[in-house]
């Protein structure tokens, strides 16, 4: 595909979502206004300005990652507006925000690509732990954590005026995480998968090699468990546990996780209440539809109700999802585009993570290879997790979908993965 028809593709995507704005807008009696317009501009301007970068300085970058990620966009702020037409305001900026992040980070790395970015990978360690733990800065400070929903894993600013402004550091450090041990694994990768130092009958790993990423892992899951964020420490262990694997070809890796991931799920049940919460509202969710089950119950009458075309924009009532904006986006949008809508989702995350895994595989450069199945890993597990728990397979972890879901930070660090997918694209196409 031509860079003019991944143009046209972005374009077509920002008249998705001025459309989805414009169907809002007559729902509520308001009709065509300003908003649609603004909706349309912002898109374009987000989207454009990252093809316009990837054109100068990217030209034979992937062309499918943003289009796929412009569609997911248009979907999810269309329904994140007709939620809440403040949340849908606010969306909108920081996707703007977002595009101008992206095209920034594909200027800076015009010139070596991102095989600058191996040299620091101890200080992209020390900054993703960092990151994970400014949630737990004091509530009295201007810069504070923030707790919710049993969670402490938002950060706070202080603002003149009584204003505040609040992001979410977890997002952006499993960016630096990923680099540093996509970095790690270049250099170490064939040691850690054919070298054994047999203990009795057993085969163990060589300590020299893990034990840089065993003390990475420690370090940022003993800060999230203290959080008690699980859903990020579980999306950071399958991070982990993923490239140990790409890097070493070994299912023992892949059958260990699950042990640990089972062992750490029990004692995650019995020490934190809110864990024990969702794991009832997963199983029996009716069991106390009032309370603890009220969410998930919700979900499932969303889905249920949607049938095979939804009932229309600004026809349902996924207002009566609690987090229908953040955890439930994906009930929103099946509730009121229909099972056609969710497919069209599923598929659209199913052919992104596909690119993902396809620049890694096209990529002879090993950092740049490790880097791009880390990233795609990332963006995988993240979208299966809250689909999942959508979908009552899994409980919920209260992390955010990828491009869809409200949160500014998150759809920044997104935007950023692509721009890093799209010059590793890059790099190993010229």
């Amino acid at each position: 595909m031509t860079r003019s028809a991944e143009a046209a593709l972005l374009v077509t995507a920002g008249v998705v979502a001025a459309f989805g704005t414009a169907l809002v807008g007559f729902t509520r009696g308001v009709g065509l206004d300003a908003q649609v317009a603004l909706t349309f501009l912002v898109f374009v301007g987000a989207f454009g300005s990252v093809h316009l970068a990837l054109r100068r300085w990217a030209p034979s970058a992937n062309p499918y990652v943003f289009p796929l990620a412009a569609f997911l966009t248009a979907i999810g702020l269309t329904e994140v507006y007709r939620l809440d037409p403040n949340l849908g305001s606010i969306q909108r900026w920081s996707l703007l925000i977002a595009g101008v992040v992206a095209s920034g980070v594909i200027f800076l790395l015009r010139g070596d690509g991102v095989v600058i970015l191996r040299r620091y990978r101890y200080l992209f360690l020390a900054a993703g732990v960092a990151l994970l733990m400014l949630p737990l800065l004091p509530s009295t400070w201007a810069l504070h954590g923030i707790e919710a929903n049993g969670s402490r894993l938002w950060v706070g600013i202080d603002l003149p005026g009584s204003r505040s402004l609040s992001f979410q550091p977890g997002e952006i450090a499993k960016l630096c995480l990923a680099i540093f041990l996509a970095s790690y694994l270049a250099d170490y990768h064939l040691a850690m998968g054919t070298t054994r130092r047999r203990i009795g009958r057993l085969d163990v790993p060589p300590l020299r090699q893990f034990g840089p990423i065993l003390l990475a892992a420690g370090a940022a899951f003993a800060v999230l468990v203290y959080q008690r964020d699980l859903g990020a420490s579980l999306l950071l262990f399958a991070l982990f546990v993923g490239a140990i694997y790409l890097a070493t070809g070994k299912l023992a890796y892949i059958a260990f996780g699950g042990v640990l991931v089972f062992v750490g799920g029990l004692v995650s049940y019995q020490a934190f209440s809110h864990v024990q919460r969702r794991v009832a509202a997963w199983l029996d969710p009716f069991a106390d539809f009032s309370d603890t089950g009220y969410q998930v119950a919700q979900g499932l009458f969303a889905l249920g109700s949607g049938s095979l075309t939804g009932s229309g924009i600004g026809q349902g009532r996924p207002d009566l999802i609690p987090a229908a904006a953040t955890d439930f986006i994906f009930a929103a949008v099946a509730e009121e585009m229909g099972l056609a809508g969710a497919i069209a989702v599923i598929a659209a995350f199913a052919l992104l993570v596909a690119a993902g895994f396809g620049i890694a595989l096209h990529t002879r450069d090993l950092f740049r290879k490790f880097l791009a199945a880390c990233l795609t890993l990332v963006l995988a597990v993240q979208a299966l997790l809250i689909l999942a728990g959508v979908l009552r397979l899994f409980p919920i972890t209260g992390i955010t979908l990828p491009f869809m879901s409200y949160g500014g930070t998150s759809l920044v660090a997104n935007m950023v993965l692509l721009a890093l997918l799209a010059r590793i694209s890059h790099g190993a196409r010229s």
